[in-house]
């Protein structure tokens, strides 16, 4: 199976910053919006732990929370957030959104994969290793939106649904926003059978998006990131306002966290955004 690595200039439109000891990724045209702060973690940068130092910012079973607490501190630090109320959900695979109307703190109290609000001081969060975080940002009102898609998600159209939902509760319009695609697993890794490269192509009629492998009869590669790029330009986004990483996590265990890689040892990266006060 092929295997890509980080290539030594980063993907179009995105830099990685290294604050302080904790290194992100952030989307250049985003850093451009004077009222949004964002970025998308690695690996690096973590309290000890018991996989040495880790940026494990989910709380997954092998850590400890106050060290997860310890570490989410230190990203949002590092993004200038360090004063925000985080707001996280309790991640299903789902096509759940959910807007923040009011400024009070959110942490896993709801289920769903989506987050999105336009009430300043709010870090909206999501966990991945492996999935795909995609962030967005509406230069207009400010508004900001947080997606967790993996193979389940991209089936559900949870990309396109978010990007209706803020037009349809906040008035934003698509040919506006800015999207950008952080790291998650790519073609070259994400193996699946029939049933899951079924369901997604069902969802994206004539995409293309599973190639199957010649030596294994029942098994595809699955391009999620081309089918999130075909949401995105059926919601209205332009093109040129969409910007991918281009990093693969199951490729990259150095750098990011990757179940496929793995296993219940991996930690979980996040992508965070949030408008800040005026």
């Amino acid at each position: 199976m092929p295997r890509c690595t980080i290539p030594a200039m980063i993907a179009s439109g995105f830099v990685l910053r290294g604050a302080g000891r904790v290194p992100c990724y952030s989307c250049v045209a985003m850093e451009e919006l004077a009222r949004i702060r964002h970025g998308f973690s690695t690996r690096a940068g973590g309290a000890d732990s018991p996989a040495g130092n880790s940026l494990n910012l989910g709380f997954v079973p092998w850590d400890a929370p106050d060290r997860v607490e310890e570490n989410r501190g230190r990203f949002l630090a590092a993004l200038s957030l360090g004063s925000a109320r985080l707001a996280t959900l309790s991640q299903i695979h789902s096509d759940l959104v959910h807007i923040i109307e009011e400024s009070g703190d959110q942490r896993n109290q709801r289920e769903g994969d989506a987050l999105m609000t336009r009430v300043p001081g709010i870090a909206l969060g999501i966990l991945v290793a492996d999935c795909f975080p995609i962030l967005l940002a509406d230069p207009d009102s400010g508004a900001v939106a947080a997606v967790h898609s993996g193979w389940r998600g991209t089936a559900s159209r949870i990309l396109a649904k978010t990007v209706m939902a803020l037009e349809a509760r906040i008035g934003s319009r698509p040919a506006h926003l800015l999207a950008a695609v952080g790291p998650g697993i790519r073609a070259c890794c994400f193996e699946v059978g029939t049933e899951v490269a079924q369901r997604v192509a069902d969802s994206h009629p004539g995409a293309d998006l599973a190639l199957p492998l010649t030596d294994r009869p029942g098994k595809y590669l699955l391009n999620l990131p081309r089918a999130l790029g075909i949401q995105l330009a059926q919601s209205g986004v332009q093109p040129d306002r969409v910007f991918d990483l281009g990093v693969c996590t199951r490729c990259n265990p150095q750098d990011f966290f990757s179940y496929r890689a793995e296993g219940p040892r991996a930690g979980r990266q996040m992508a965070v955004i949030a408008r800040i006060d005026d």
